[in-house]
């Protein structure tokens, strides 16, 4: 879809309604936009992004709802999401932006405006070596600050508001949680409002991609809408049952088949 999409951004203040949850990023060009600006102003935020995945989990997780629907922005990470989006919309007004694509163009230029990064996760390994990879990409990239905590749904609220105390005292701009679905999302909309001049991004499995890891399916099956199936024939076992699972509410939304109870959609 990328290429093809005839609005590359829109008002962050309109949402376009997916499965009851609302879509204000386009793009990533207005994805990068958006979180270096709100980041240079130090505007804090929470930056989502949705996919069938995550809207599986959604169904069964009222706190995940309630992390998603507060969240500043939200864009289409997938291509079923763009698409329902954008007949939501009428019009094709959005493309994909998957977390790994919201890494290394807002890195290059947070490095160019002199903003600060933090970064929670992965695994100390992955992350030693995307921290390397990344200041070789983005020559004058700062980290403020690294951790790779082990944090569990449940986490106490005291460690959270330790980690907060730690994001703060660094002083970073941006923070880059990659800590994989529902984690990420309920941590950041945890630490969000104890460090409010911090925007915290979501990025799923990026720093494992860039550290050379994991490998992410070629370009062409990124442009493709095939993704899935390099993701498939890697980890068979452990993604035949969640892509079964994001089949069927495809297959709810595109009948229009409401897949989260009204009333407690945001």
């Amino acid at each position: 879809m990328s290429g093809s999409v005839l609005h590359a951004a829109i008002a962050p203040q309109r949402r376009t309604k997916v499965a009851g949850f609302g879509l204000n990023v386009a793009s990533i060009p207005q994805a990068v936009d958006l979180a270096i600006d709100h980041a240079a102003q130090g505007k804090g935020f929470t930056f989502h992004t949705l996919n069938l995945d995550q809207v599986a989990k959604l169904r069964g997780c009222a706190a995940f709802r309630n992390a998603y629907g507060r969240a500043t922005f939200v864009c289409a990470d997938g291509w079923p999401i763009a698409w329902l989006a954008n007949r939501a919309a009428g019009r094709r007004l959005f493309e994909r932006a998957a977390g790994a694509d919201l890494i290394e163009p807002p890195l290059q230029a947070a490095a160019e405006r002199g903003l600060s990064v933090y970064l929670i996760g992965p695994e100390p390994r992955a992350q030693a070596a995307a921290i390397a990879e990344l200041k070789r990409r983005a020559p004058g990239l700062v980290i403020a600050g690294a951790e790779t905590p082990r944090i569990g749904l449940g986490d106490v609220k005291f460690e959270r508001l330790a980690m907060a105390e730690r994001i703060r005292a660094s002083g970073a701009h941006l923070c880059l949680a990659a800590l994989g679905a529902l984690k990420q999302e309920l941590l950041t909309d945890a630490l969000a409002p104890h460090c409010p001049s911090v925007g915290f991004v979501c990025v799923c499995a990026s720093l494992d991609f860039i550290a050379g890891h994991s490998r992410r399916a070629p370009l062409w099956m990124r442009r493709s809408g095939v993704e899935w199936l390099w993701r498939l024939g890697a980890e068979p076992y452990r993604l035949a049952a969640r892509y079964a699972a994001c089949a069927y509410v495809f297959l709810l939304l595109g009948i229009g088949v409401d897949v989260v109870p009204a009333e407690e959609r945001r």
